[in-house]
């Protein structure tokens, strides 16, 4: 007796692959061997980013925050220590966003910590 694959579930496989391949360059887009590769690269290369991009996003605020602080006569690492301190618990993003929207308030909050 021969023997039997199953055709339907093989064929939805590869169509998935192919599918994800769309807008890749050359034979990565439509040959199932080569596409399959640089799916799973590129699958790597997103599971991987994800974490860094919140890496460089705290690098980001840090930078704003210290150059704010700057601006207001102190700098980034004694703005926090005062702000731990004086128990203030404001994240580094709405720092950040304050320090680049909202001089003002940037400002009270500087004055309010060091204080």
């Amino acid at each position: 007796m021969p023997r039997s694959t199953n055709r339907v579930a093989s064929r939805r496989r590869r169509k998935k692959i192919l599918k994800q391949a769309k807008g890749y360059w050359g034979k990565r887009k439509n040959v199932y061997t080569i596409s399959k590769n640089a799916v799973e690269k590129g699958l790597e290369y997103q599971y991987r980013d994800r974490r860094n991009r919140k890496r460089n996003f705290r690098r980001l605020w840090i930078v704003r925050i210290n150059a704010a602080a700057r601006l207001n006569g102190t700098t980034y690492s004694r703005l926090v220590h005062a702000m731990k301190q004086k128990n203030m618990e404001i994240n580094r993003k709405v720092l950040a966003d304050l320090a680049v929207h909202d001089a003002d308030t940037f400002a009270t909050i500087v004055k309010e910590a060091t204080a």
